[in-house]
Parts: structure tokens; sequence; C-alpha cells
């Protein structure tokens, strides 16, 4: 059994969700893989040496200096600190980005009306050594940075190497995966957190797409949802890190 976690950016920046979160991922047991973005610290980075960050449909914009910013708070500033404290809590993990090992190999984005810049789709997973690591008693933590195997490195979606991690582990071990972020689930109304939709299969995930309830950035957490699912993944659930330890905290679980 393989617990993939992707965390979000609003835990990253809160140092004190951060280290409740690092408790409850450290005393998962079995073998466990933890996927972390950017949060603000990437924006403010930028914009502290003049770059104006541009989003669109929830995924940055990266042109060549914005890179280097990621490349540096992603997988340095922010990848070290998680290794860091979870090393405390003597969970034996090693910071990676897709470019070590050749772990996660991407392709850059090609679309046919917007330049997202030097940003990457997930091609493939080096499943054997991430396996190997895992048997090894290694908890792997991916930063969202990949690399096309031509010296490029690409900043790729967080829920997306999440996904594709878990996918390809799945050819292997029994998969779980669980977006861990600052509210309980997907909600029906993002003001009010107890408004928490508990089971979403594909037909309603259409239908609240549909009338907006559903939208922006969970469009494409979502999406590799059900793409996952599809692809062999056995369990997927969103919500706040207390489901870790409680599994009776509310939150939201994926269905076909």
């Amino acid at each position: 059994m393989v617990t993939v976690i992707k965390i979000g950016g609003n835990i990253i920046d809160n140092p004190t969700e951060l280290e409740q979160f690092l408790t409850d991922f450290s005393k998962i047991e079995g073998y466990k893989v933890l996927v972390h973005g950017g949060g603000k610290s990437a924006t403010k980075m930028a914009e502290s040496i003049g770059l104006v960050p541009q989003m669109i449909e929830g995924r940055r914009i990266t042109d060549a200096p914005m890179l280097d910013v990621v490349v540096m708070i992603y997988a340095g500033q922010i990848n070290k600190h998680i290794v860091a404290q979870l090393q405390s809590k003597d969970n034996n993990a090693i910071g990676f980005s897709g470019a070590d090992g050749n772990l996660i190999q991407s392709v850059k984005r090609n679309h046919p009306t917007i330049d997202y810049g030097f940003v990457g789709d997930v091609k493939q997973v080096n499943t054997k050594l991430l396996a190997t690591l895992l048997e090894n008693g290694i908890i792997p933590v991916f930063c969202a940075i990949t690399h096309d195997k031509n010296g490029q490195l690409l900043n790729t979606n967080a829920d997306t190497i999440a996904s594709e991690l878990a996918i390809a582990l799945s050819e292997v071990f029994d998969v779980t995966l669980t977006y861990c972020f600052e509210k309980q689930g997907v909600l029906k109304d993002s003001e009010d957190d107890s408004s928490v939709i508990t089971a979403i299969n594909e037909q309603l995930y259409h239908t609240l797409k549909a009338e907006k309830v559903i939208h922006s950035g969970m469009i494409p957490k979502l999406d590799n949802c059900f793409n996952s699912l599809s692809r062999g993944v056995q369990k997927i659930k969103i919500g706040h890190h207390k489901m870790l330890q409680n599994p009776d905290v509310l939150h939201t679980t994926i269905t076909l």
C-alpha cells in the first residue's frame, strides 16, 4: 500500500498548519510519497525582483526569469525545509525534483493558443527507481519541477505530479491519492466551510462544473482525480489534513 499526498500552497504558507500537517503525515504507516507546490513564496519573490506573475485557468505562465524563481523556491527553500522537518520527526525523507534520478520526465507544453512558457506536462515516471526508494525506507518529497531529459527544467502542476506518481505506482502497489489543503473538502459554497460535498462521481462533477459550483483551480485538480481513477488508482480523497489521522473528519471522496 502506498499513500501519495499532495499539500496545497495555503498549508505551505502557514508555518503552524505545515507543522501540524507534517506531524500527521509522519505518523502514516507504510510507504508514502509527498508532493508540494509553492504557495505564495514564489509570487512574493518574483514581485520583489520586479517580475509580474501571470496565471491562466489556475496555471502559472512561466517565462525564463520566472522559472529561475520557481526552481529556487520550490526545489530549494520549500523542499529542503519540509525534508528537514520530516527528518526531525524520524521520517527518512529525501527531496526530489523530476530531474533527480530521471524520476519524472516531462515535455514542454504545446498549446494551440496559449504560450505557457517553460511549463511541463508529465510524459513518464521512473516507477522502478521510485519503488526501489520506497522499498528501501525512503520517503520521497517531490517539488513541482520536472525536466525534459534535454537539460531543460520545467514548472509542472503539483496536482498533476501527484496524480502521475499515483498512477505509475498503481502498477506495482495499491495506491491512495490524497489532496490536503486548508478546506475540509470540495465545497458547494466557497464562503461556507461546512458545505462539503462528501462524494463526487464523474457525472456529478460535470453537473457542478456546468453550474459553476466547481470552478477555477479546482477544475484541474478534479480532472487529475478522474484521470487517476481511470488509470488504476484505488482511492482519492480531498480535504483537511486532519483526515489523515481521523477518517471520521468530513472530507470529499472522488469516485468514477
